[in-house]
């Protein structure tokens, strides 16, 4: 049963901030160290904090803030008139000082370098945590793994990578090397190689990479696969979508089975406005071809290399817009000797 309330003084002198922010709210592998706090207090059975800082600092402060517990954050004047209903019985324990959570200890600190070295520690301790529960971690010196970072047993950390926020990774993965990933959901099985990914979910088996971008607001289905110098922001994928390679899809929604050839794109803004793009189950989407919004190609379309799509496609249809291909025999023989006629006189 929580029996305390604790009580968090975020001075303002000089010896406790850092570029006028509190070294409680800087950040330690991505995470602020007030967070990293709260959290092991929790574990403690801790579940009230109350927060005295300046007023600019509150909604940082209460995003800091784990689920589960309850927080208030005020002026030491709020604090003396609240604590007592807030703290409600509960033995109150106040910290005047920046701390870090090391292993069992809180371990206080007063400057940013001395926060450094902390973070160093307790960046091995993440590694090892996941590795005690199944997880490869190939090189800890290379690797950085935010606290809040879950992963599944069986899963490969390959070095270089970097898992930042609220990331939850299935069993299976392989991850790295050279990935970047934030506040992602990935599923089970799937492969990040040199790619980054932010405020996403990734299906099971999805490979990504190597060198993809994988912006906000993405949602990948089952067996999908986001290839070499692909980008895509905002757009849904159904099961099995294949964009192989230097492909661009903004603002889409996908279905399955579709194939992407290299070099299409969305234009999903016209200078004013963003515009959605549709795309059916089975559709076949030709290489270097311009999608123009809103459009919607229909189930198993089939659209032709180098098209510009500015009309709906129906289904089964195929769409073609480019130029008719003409042949000239003998112009590339006409041209290459009057080039050569130009140098003579040029020379004489």
């Amino acid at each position: 049963m929580d029996k305390k309330c604790i009580v968090i003084f975020m001075n303002e002198d000089a010896a406790q901030t850092y570029n006028g922010k509190p070294l409680m709210l800087q950040d330690a592998l991505f995470c602020p160290v007030l967070n990293w706090c709260m959290r092991a207090w929790m574990k403690k059975g801790v579940m009230r904090f109350f927060v005295v800082c300046d007023g600019a600092y509150s909604e940082e402060v209460l995003a800091c803030v784990p689920q589960g517990a309850a927080a208030l954050v005020g002026s030491e004047e709020d604090y003396r008139r609240d604590i007592g209903e807030f703290a409600a019985g509960r033995w109150v324990e106040e910290i005047r000082e920046a701390m870090m959570p090391v292993g069992s200890m809180m371990l206080s600190f007063h400057t940013v370098p001395e926060l450094i070295r902390l973070q160093q520690a307790v960046k091995e301790d993440i590694a090892v945590f996941h590795q005690n529960t199944g997880v490869n971690v190939l090189d800890i010196d290379s690797t950085y793994i935010d606290p809040r970072v879950t992963i599944g047993a069986g899963t490969t950390i390959l070095p270089g990578t970097i898992l930042r926020g609220h990331t939850v990774i299935g069993a299976g993965c392989e991850i790295g090397p050279n990935a970047m990933i934030v506040d992602c959901e990935i599923g089970d099985g799937c492969v990040v190689n040199a790619s980054q990914a932010y405020e996403s979910v990734l299906g099971r088996q999805v490979q990504v990479g190597p060198y993809a971008h994988i912006r906000p607001h993405c949602q990948v289905g089952d067996g999908c696969k986001v290839g070499a110098y692909v980008e895509i922001k905002n757009a849904v994928f159904g099961r099995g979508t294949k964009l192989s390679h230097l492909t661009y899809v903004g603002d889409a929604d996908v279905g399955s089975g579709v194939n992407f050839g290299c070099g299409t794109i969305t234009s999903n803004y016209d200078g004013f406005r963003k515009h959605r793009t549709v795309i059916g189950d089975n559709a076949f989407i030709g290489c270097n071809t311009n999608l123009v919004p809103p459009v919607t190609v229909h189930d198993g379309a089939y659209i032709a290399a180098g098209t510009t799509v500015t009309r709906d496609v129906e289904a089964d249809a195929l769409a073609i817009g480019r130029v008719r291909q003409e042949s000239r025999p003998g112009w590339a023989k006409a041209r290459r000797a009057l080039a050569a006629q130009g140098k003579e006189k040029k020379n004489n």
